[in-house]
């Protein structure tokens, strides 16, 4: 596979959701890289998609969509979900996640899927990320979302909000810093990263007054990975964090928990940012959007953020080697 052109892997997400239909924007868009589409191919041509069967030695016209076929379990409609079709959704993950781990794709982009639906299959699913790291073996996983030069990185994810605190030892603060600096350092060619860190509590904490987590648990770890030679700031108060000073002496921004940082960064990109999982021993990007139901085949449904995300992960597959 050449480094100049990699192989990358493409999954729509629910079949019932715009992911299908979104995939006909990357018709001929990405000439620098293959785009194998892992879908049932009569789905993605009934959402107007053309693709030709993947063959790995036989590379297609420069920019020609292909397809690795996986079978729905039964008729997708638009805009209405079907448990039925869960295991179809978790297979294309699947396939394209063994496709990067023996090689065959440098990178995998995934589309929106619909985790209650999944979870009314029966099979326990709180989100891409989690799943793919159980494919992968990673016990780190990393949550991360990138909007042009904000990029925003969580500890915990898929959390209910009473959950979070408890969830925030001082093991976990420092594996994620860690896979965070090191990401950002290997996938993104960054050498010295600046990480800026926010508290847990209103005002970080205000001195104790206000929730101690700041003190005993991020305060001590950031102290101890700062003696390490990592360049760390904070615990900040999240309320001033997002503001363009502390903004731009940092590389990347820790939140503590999924709607502390990401609001802010969907606020400033929406519809062109990336979610990127670190801590995994491939490459994966991801759209920042839901799988909009209600605009399924109608036409309406806007591109930029899958588009954006295939950009990234070219990108990625350059800068990584």
């Amino acid at each position: 596979m050449s480094v100049s052109k990699p192989c990358i892997a493409v999954t729509p997400g629910e079949p019932a959701g715009i992911g299908p239909e979104l995939i006909a924007s990357l018709q001929g868009r990405f000439k620098q890289a293959r785009l194998v589409i892992v879908a049932d191919p009569m789905l993605l041509a009934e959402r107007g998609v053309a693709a030709s069967t993947f063959d790995a030695q036989h590379p297609p016209t420069d920019g020609q969509l292909e397809v690795l076929p996986v079978s729905l379990r039964t008729t997708a409609q638009p805009g209405v979900l079907n448990p039925a079709n869960a295991d179809y959704v978790l297979e294309t993950l699947r396939v394209a996640t063994n496709g990067c781990l023996n090689g065959s794709f440098a990178a995998m982009v995934t589309g929106p899927i619909h985790k209650g639906v999944i979870n009314e299959a029966g099979q326990p699913f709180s989100g891409h990320t989690e799943f793919l790291a159980e494919l992968t073996g990673a016990t780190t996983p990393v949550m991360m979302l990138v909007a042009d030069t904000l990029r925003v990185a969580l500890v915990t994810t898929h959390l209910p909000l009473r959950d979070v605190a408890n969830a925030i030892t001082p093991t976990r603060l420092e594996q994620v810093i860690q896979v965070l600096h090191r990401d950002l350092q290997t996938r993104f060619g960054i050498s010295h990263p600046r990480i800026a860190v926010a508290g847990l509590n209103p005002h970080a904490g205000e001195s104790g007054h206000m929730g101690d987590e700041e003190m005993t648990i991020i305060n001590p770890v950031l102290t101890r990975l700062r003696n390490a030679g990592m360049q760390l700031t904070g615990p900040l108060p999240a309320d001033t964090l997002f503001t363009p000073k502390p903004l731009a002496q940092a590389d990347a921004v820790l939140a503590m928990y999924h709607d502390q940082g990401l609001p802010v960064l969907k606020y400033a990109g929406f519809g062109h940012a990336v979610n990127i999982t670190l801590g995994l021993p491939i490459i994966r990007t991801s759209v920042d959007h839901g799988t909009a139901l209600d605009l399924a085949a109608k036409g309406q449904a806007d591109p930029s953020s899958l588009n954006a995300a295939v950009e990234q992960a070219i990108h990625l597959c350059t800068v990584s080697g």
